[in-house]
């Protein structure tokens, strides 16, 4: 008897403990889940899901689980229990209550790379703050005066170096302009200086991490990665050091206009702060637009009828340009660019540079009957709801007259109406995360495809496609050949 003591001391504890999972158990079943698959134990489904598809389409793995799970489904993706959204109406639910029932929260890896004061990871008061200071820089005011003027002059800069009948990449043509506006447009950094090319392999190098296995190993690309960001976080901070010693001085460089002047002189932000911010907008500001521009070089030879119609538009502004005696664009030319709007909007829609985004719940949400548990991940899945041939009529064809208000008048075939498919249209996001650089971005695919559509004609030198890895490259860099109009 004396033996078994202690077994009946434990008792109490033993039951507790079988009691609290039971609750626990309960708890769990209460939840109505999408219906879906969890996948491997630790992997879950996450090979799947990432395995490169075409960018038109939203790949097998979408496909097969939308069919037969529906556009809500859950499953474990990046080691984690996930609600995947391929809904328009969910998708917009979470965008607008950002901060109250869902927030930012991607991968440990991604923060790792891009800093953790990265506008692409922050939440919160300390976002909206960073937020705002790339509002300020990129300002109404500022777009119509100062960066019109700039995107120009990095368009043609780039475009003037194209020789009759050569071939080359379009999506290097693209990065070359992006990257080259944002480094002069952030630190006054000249295109073609050595110091602007040392950064440019730095970055390009760093770019392959970002989207790469997150393997901190010898030799990977993303401990590469993490290295050349070590590098430029250097070189950044080395001029900032330079840019504060001349403000102390008062030796201040009047054409020096950019973001780091800017963030210097009226904000409070840490040094660390600083190099996050400006290594994200950096990212963001490049590879998001050379993509979108690579898009429209690839689409737009498939529709020559737009081509034509672009032509057409950009051709009378020219002409009205010579008459007044004017060479640069100014803002009222640009809103004249309205076919051409349309042609960037179904660019956006058809190519999806951002194909998901990563939230997760605050908070347990219940949506359309079903249970989004707090602490849960959810993917709203933007480029499901563009290729919804619920939404977009023959959601596959390149037609921008879709976003016409008569459409369709020189298009093929009809199409759903615009009022209400872009309503669920969200290139660039939405609610307090909307991109910063939505309206920069606009100017820079419209200011280049005028002097494009202008002055060449290309054609397709190799056989190439957009491919979502998931993110959107080709993986020949899109060969094209050009001809002088």
């Amino acid at each position: 008897m004396p033996d078994s003591e202690p077994i009946f001391l434990l008792l109490p504890s033993i039951l507790s403990l079988i009691l609290f999972f039971i609750l626990i158990k309960r708890k769990q079943r209460r939840y109505n889940l999408p219906p879906g698959n969890m996948g491997w134990p630790f992997l879950g489904e996450s090979i799947g899901y990432l395995r490169p598809y075409s960018a038109t389409s939203v790949g097998e793995f979408m496909h097969q689980h939308i069919s037969r799970y529906g556009n809500i489904y859950k499953s474990n993706l990046f080691g984690e229990k996930t609600i995947v959204s391929a809904d328009a109406g969910l998708n917009k639910f979470i965008l607008q209550n950002e901060g109250r029932l869902f927030e930012c929260s991607y991968p440990r890896s991604i923060g790792g790379i891009l800093g953790k004061w990265s506008m692409l990871v922050l939440v919160g008061d300390m976002h909206r703050d960073m937020r705002i200071i790339s509002l300020n820089f990129l300002s109404n005011a500022r777009l119509r005066t100062h960066l019109l003027r700039e995107v120009e002059k990095h368009t043609l800069l780039v475009l003037n170096t194209w020789k009759e009948k050569c071939i080359f990449s379009a999506q290097d043509e693209a990065k070359k302009f992006t990257f080259n506006l944002m480094a002069k447009n952030i630190m006054s950094m000249d295109p073609g200086h050595p110091e602007t090319e040392q950064l440019k392999k730095e970055y390009v190098t760093f770019m392959k991490g970002v989207v790469s296995a997150p393997l901190n190993l010898p030799g990977t690309a993303y401990r590469k990665a993490l290295q050349s960001r070590s590098t430029i976080l250097k070189f950044i901070e080395k001029k900032m050091e330079v840019r504060i010693r001349k403000m102390k001085e008062g030796k201040e460089n009047l054409e020096e206009d950019d973001l780091l002047e800017w963030v210097l002189k009226h904000s409070n932000l840490s040094t660390e702060q600083i190099l996050d911010l400006i290594l994200s907008l950096l990212f963001a500001g490049h590879e998001t637009s050379s993509v979108a521009i690579t898009l429209a070089i690839y689409f737009l030879p498939g529709c020559p009828l737009a081509i034509q119609q672009l032509r057409e538009e950009h051709l009378e502004i020219a002409r009205a340009k010579n008459q007044s005696g004017e060479t640069e664009l100014n803002w009222d030319d640009y809103k004249k660019m309205e076919f051409t709007q349309c042609v960037i909007n179904e660019t956006l829609r058809l190519g999806n540079v951002v194909r998901f985004l990563h939230r997760k719940a605050l908070k347990d949400v219940r949506y359309k009957g079903y249970d989004i548990p707090c602490g849960w991940k959810v993917l709203p899945v933007i480029a499901a709801v563009h290729l919804d041939p619920c939404l977009f009529d023959r959601p596959q064809l390149f037609n921008p007259w879709r976003w016409q208000q008569n459409n369709g008048s020189r298009g093929a075939g009809t199409t759903t109406s615009s009022a209400s498919s872009s309503n669920y249209f969200m290139p660039f996001g939405g609610g307090p995360r909307l991109c910063a650089g939505t309206e920069l971005a606009k100017l820079e695919m419209a200011v280049f495809i005028h002097h494009l559509v202008l002055n060449y004609q290309w054609e397709l030198a190799d056989t190439d496609e957009a491919f979502a890895f998931p993110f959107v490259d080709f993986p020949k860099g899109l060969p094209i050949r050009v001809f002088k109009s």
